[in-house]
């Protein structure tokens, strides 16, 4: 990481104008970040996470409204160490916060034997983004979800679950809290070259419960979908593109779900 001296400020990560673009267009189109919003945005140290807080940093400076926001790691209780990116945030001015957990010790006592870890780590971690939240006053949660996250859940609910469900832009919790997805159009190769072009430290795949040598249900589900969304992608380039436009171009009613047939 690049050195400062008392009397230079640290450089700011650049984000490439289709980026940022790409995030206006969706932050307009579906409101997601508007006058007097407080935005906490879970940041995991991922790449995708790095890019959505280095976005709402640029937004906080340039954009023509004002809010508020605020990053928070949660700290599953398996010995992560954080500082890197608590600096990273500080060298960046994105405001961080690291929230202390025992979910890693939860898990081990209370997830049922071969259930999957993912989906009960996912719903605690986000509980307790949504409890520091409504403690600090937040009336937004950022999460740092892409388009081929969107993809993944959608056909993973297609193929496992059998139901037609994948990621929106923006939903209301139970608790009130609105969730917001900042990155939903952009595409994970785009957080890679954001991440790789400008030399950024991530955090390791390791730190996550699933992948504790005591799991004994891995996400194999999540691997074989990547896998079969590659194999579409390499066969016609522009899958991804149609994907992004289905999703925003539903047609209910020509399914057997009843609730949705024209009478």
């Amino acid at each position: 990481m690049e050195q400062t001296t008392a009397n230079t400020k640290p450089k700011k990560y650049e984000i490439s104008k289709k980026i940022l673009n790409i995030v206006g267009r969706t932050n307009a189109e579906y409101g997601l970040i508007q006058e007097g919003d407080k935005v906490l945005l879970g940041l995991s140290g991922g790449k995708d996470s790095i890019l959505l807080a280095c976005v709402l940093e640029r937004m906080y400076r340039h954009a023509p409204f004002h809010f508020e926001f605020k990053a928070v790691t949660i700290h599953y209780g398996l010995g992560e160490n954080f500082e890197w990116l608590s600096e990273l945030c500080t060298l960046q001015g994105i405001p961080h916060e690291i929230c202390y957990t025992s979910i890693a010790d939860t898990i081990k006592e209370k997830r049922r034997e071969g259930s999957s870890y993912c989906s009960f780590c996912s719903r605690m971690r986000r509980g307790s983004l949504y409890s520091k939240a409504l403690e600090m006053g937040y009336n937004k949660v950022a999460i740092a979800h892409h388009l081929d996250d969107a993809a993944e859940s959608f056909f993973m609910n297609l193929t496992y679950n059998g139901a037609l469900r994948s990621m929106p832009p923006i939903y209301r919790a139970e608790n009130g809290i609105e969730v917001i997805r900042p990155l939903i159009h952009i595409r994970e190769r785009q957080s890679i070259d954001f991440v790789t072009s400008q030399n950024i430290l991530t955090a390791p795949d390791c730190n996550c419960p699933a992948k504790q040598p005591d799991s004994d249900k891995p996400p194999i589900a999540r691997g074989a979908t990547k896998n079969l969304l590659t194999q579409m992608e390499a066969t016609n380039p522009e899958f991804f593109k149609s994907l992004k436009n289905a999703f925003c171009n539903l047609h209910a009613q020509t399914f057997s779900d009843k609730q949705y047939f024209e009478h």
